[in-house]
């Protein structure tokens, strides 16, 4: 009774409720336009036609303009109204307008050491083009003086995190999509007092949708008690708004400007397995420590400070600078960030570019594979090449209507030597990609559309280091607990099941 109670008033439930009522308004305003059809009809032909050549012609990915061109012409007025209430972005405008102005002020504290770039080029031109497209769209640069270490699955993670923790001295930044209470936030935030204790500034930021249902209304007045503090990302709107698509889906910890933490790894006990929601939960993390490790404070509170308007200087939080953590050489250690208010597809890309230069094989784990068609035709021509493409994939879902989606991509996959297989003992939550014993990714993107168009995600590229063979490794032996799909696996599926994937797949970049 006391979940349900806590369900109905939740204020994710009150938001939803106020947008059905919103949007039951334009239905009930739709039905009445009814006793003036002859007029109305015609007027929103015209506003339907004129909104399909716009998004026509609009920069788009096709596959959304399909998702949104279809509801315009099957239900013109409704469609139409629809479009021009969600159209509404002054409110977008505005918060671009302050994560831009937070985008200059860090372009000037990420300079670029010329000597890697020219290094990376005298050992590989197309590994340095690579490395370029990156510090160009994002500005993050590309290192050396760092260490890289590979954490799978979330309990190796939490263990090595605790620890690095324990060790802070001046700075503790934390950035993530799901918080929740429970043994590994309770643990970690354990750590934290004892942190502010000694004088260690602690900063938490958690996306207010990821998280919603999860935290006790005052979370953020409790940590502020405690002397930490907190800001929700992007709250939670009751008005019908594009810019609640843009989540914050990064997984963040910096500490001092010498270590950081990113991956696919939230602070809920599923991700530590303390709690089995879908099986065995498998995902990865990566920890650098070094040089690189600075761009990962720059990144937090670009976003901080977007979400949070004060005139914090970045500089200050340059400790490495001032107690230089020497680290053994560990190859190229790359820090990138992903932004939807810009137009640069940095994830995608550095997907792209992984899959289109590959060599001999590509690895690569995602609990969602409801790629675009820039991704599926780089999966399918890199398999003809001969490029051995491997692709991990959860067994149990956690969301029922996404896992017939990915499931519609294996028979093209498969037909063109893509190799696809499912991890039987639960979900699979890692986005990696590993690629020809060099080359390697970590980070906080999956392979949909909700990633890689619309939420704020972050990663880390690698040429040469520890984690690429640790990465790999880790992948092979994941396979041994997995099964192989195969085409006959395909062409079993049941004919309902297949129209589901059909209408599902339709709209899969608005799910």
């Amino acid at each position: 009774m006391k979940k349900l109670f806590n369900f109905i008033f939740n204020r994710m439930t009150m938001v939803v409720i106020a947008i059905i009522a919103q949007i039951s308004f334009l239905v009930v305003f739709v039905w009445k336009l009814n006793d003036y059809f002859i007029y109305m009809q015609g007027l929103f032909w015209v506003l339907s036609t004129l909104l399909v050549l716009k998004i026509i012609n609009s920069r788009s990915n096709p596959i959304y303009k399909i998702a949104i061109i279809i509801p315009i012409l099957i239900l013109p007025i409704l469609g139409t109204l629809l479009y021009f209430v969600l159209g509404n972005n002054k409110p977008m405008k505005r918060f671009k307008e302050r994560i831009m102005k937070e985008f200059m002020k860090i372009s000037g504290l990420l300079a670029q050491d010329r000597k890697i770039i020219d290094e990376l080029e005298g050992l590989d031109k197309n590994i340095a083009n690579q490395s370029k497209y990156i510090l160009n769209t994002s500005l993050f640069p590309i290192y050396k003086n760092t260490t890289t270490q590979y954490l799978s699955p979330g309990e190796v993670m939490f263990e090595k995190l605790k620890e690095e923790l324990g060790k802070a001295k001046h700075y503790i930044f934390m950035e993530f999509f799901i918080l929740e209470e429970g043994l590994m936030w309770d643990s970690i935030l354990d750590i934290l007092v004892q942190k502010v204790g000694e004088g260690v500034e602690v900063r938490v930021m958690y996306d207010d949708v990821g998280s919603i249902y999860l935290l006790p209304s005052g979370f953020n007045q409790k940590l502020t008690g405690l002397g930490i503090q907190c800001v929700a990302f992007n709250p939670v709107s009751p008005v019908l708004s594009l810019r609640m698509n843009n989540r914050d889906h990064r997984k963040i910890v910096v500490i001092d400007g010498r270590v950081a933490f990113t991956g696919g790894i939230n602070l809920a006990d599923e991700y530590i397995n303390a709690y089995r929601k879908y099986g065995h939960w498998k995902d990865s993390a990566i920890m650098i420590k070094g040089d690189a490790a600075w761009s990962f404070t720059v990144m937090f509170l670009h976003l901080w400070n977007a979400t949070r308007p004060m005139d914090t200087d970045y500089t200050k939080y340059m400790v490495f600078n001032r107690d230089r953590l020497s680290c053994a050489s560990d190859g190229y250690v790359q820090p990138y960030a992903d932004m939807p208010l810009d137009e640069h597809l940095v994830a995608e890309n550095i997907y792209l570019n992984i899959i289109n230069k590959a060599k001999d094989y590509v690895y690569i784990n995602t609990p969602y594979l409801i790629a675009d068609n820039e991704i599926v035709t780089a999966l399918c021509l890199a398999a003809q090449n001969g490029v051995d493409v491997r692709i991990i994939t959860p067994y149990y879902p956690d969301k029922w209507y996404i896992h017939p989606v990915t499931r519609s991509y294996y028979p093209q996959l498969i037909e063109a030597g893509v190799k696809i297989y499912e991890y039987t003992p639960g979900f699979m939550h890692a986005k990696t990609f590993v690629a020809d014993d060099e080359l390697a990714t970590v980070g906080s993107p999956n392979l949909d559309f909700r990633s890689l168009y619309l939420h704020f995600e972050c990663g880390v590229w690698l040429y040469k280091s520890k984690a690429v063979s640790q990465l790999k490794e880790d992948f092979l032996s994941t396979l041994k607990v997995c099964i192989q799909i195969q085409a006959e696996n395909c062409v079993a599926v049941k004919w309902s099941t297949r129209f589901l994937q059909i209408i599902l797949r339709i709209f899969s970049p608005l799910l």
